[in-house]
């Protein structure tokens, strides 16, 4: 991938702190939206005053606060929206419209590809998005703390087996995470093995 054509947005929104981003090629003015919430158009707008088309929408996982805008975004643009084999099922009203994944499934976008990494423990469909240099890791990784997993659909275990996944990565992978709960609103692999506790610990 030629960094040089990558388009990215980290898009505070909402009242709980989430982000939504924006990622694509921005020679080809197309891009995705990752967990479209709260205020979809102004995200949308943000896009179209940068240039750039939203052609799909991606979910790391299907809680309300990450999900609440797929209608919205389905309605005004008619895109289709990657979701987790394991949790399409909670998004009935989108049915048509859903694109399901698995671990390892691809997204290519002009010369920009990603790729899904399956991250359950958070929610059973959870998922990271690679690409690149960076990685957008949803509910599973925080900046300095990680996902809850006494929500339906989590399992401490399998949470922990996901954070020594991503662990094991890239030191220098960037990583965006779902929400701002951390004192930064990105990080590191490494900095993460060597500063969140539940990285070293799991």
């Amino acid at each position: 991938m030629d960094s040089k054509n990558l388009y990215f947005r980290q898009i505070p929104v909402g009242y709980m702190g989430n982000f939504v981003y924006l990622l694509g090629d921005s020679n080809k003015k197309e891009c995705v939206m990752v967990d479209p919430a709260w205020d979809v158009d102004a995200v949308l707008k943000k896009a179209e005053k940068d240039g750039m088309k939203v052609v799909a929408g991606i979910l790391t996982h299907t809680h309300f606060d990450h999900c609440n805008g797929v209608e919205g975004l389905i309605q005004k643009t008619g895109v289709k929206v990657y979701v987790h084999e394991n949790e399409a099922k909670y998004l009935k009203e989108s049915k048509e419209h859903l694109v399901e994944t698995k671990e390892g499934s691809t997204l290519k976008i002009g010369d920009v590809e990603m790729t899904f990494l399956h991250t359950p423990g958070h929610t059973e469909g959870a998922q990271c998005i690679l690409f690149g240099d960076k990685i957008i890791t949803g509910d599973t990784l925080f900046v300095g703390a990680c996902g809850r997993c006494d929500l339906p659909g989590g399992d401490e275990k399998k949470l922990m087996q996901s954070l020594k996944r991503l662990a094991s990565l890239d030191g220098a992978l960037k990583v965006f995470p779902g929400h701002a709960y951390g004192d930064a609103d990105s990080s590191t692999i490494e900095h993460e093995r060597r500063t969140n506790p539940f990285m070293k610990s799991s």
